[in-house]
């Protein structure tokens, strides 16, 4: 039973990791892991898919691999003004709540949930409650 439930994580993962590759972060990585690991080996399948998923959705960021050229490009197309921090700009570094103005990102992108803004000439997206950056967009 155990070599059976091992075999079947296996082949869903073999058949999952392709398809995962394209996850848009960590959410639509498991989102996405599970539906198609189950499709490919049922419950266990959606197990293991949205384990894998979310871990390549994590490698990926907040915003999917393919989303990151397009948010970048979007950035610049608005102009916004660069906010100068004297400290590293860094993930998990807190930005100050007065000076820097925060944007909100179109829905397209999925990270309704953040705002951005442009610091030291680097987009990054920042948790709006706590003012941390959870990515920087290169």
């Amino acid at each position: 039973m155990i070599r059976r439930l091992i075999g079947a994580a296996a082949i869903c993962a073999a058949v999952a990791i392709p398809t995962l590759a394209q996850a848009q972060g960590v959410p639509g990585g498991i989102e996405r892991g599970a539906r198609d690991g189950e499709r490919a080996a049922g419950p266990v399948g959606a197990i293991v898919g949205g384990t894998i998923g979310g871990v390549v959705g994590g490698v990926a960021g907040v915003l999917g691999v393919e989303q990151r050229p397009r948010f970048r490009s979007y950035v610049v197309e608005q102009r916004r003004p660069s906010y100068q921090y004297r400290e590293d700009v860094r993930v998990g570094a807190v930005l100050p709540e007065e000076g820097v103005t925060y944007y909100e990102a179109p829905p397209e992108y999925g990270v309704q949930q953040y705002r951005y803004t442009v610091v030291n000439g680097r987009t990054v997206l920042v948790e709006p409650r706590t003012h941390r950056i959870v990515e920087i967009v290169e």
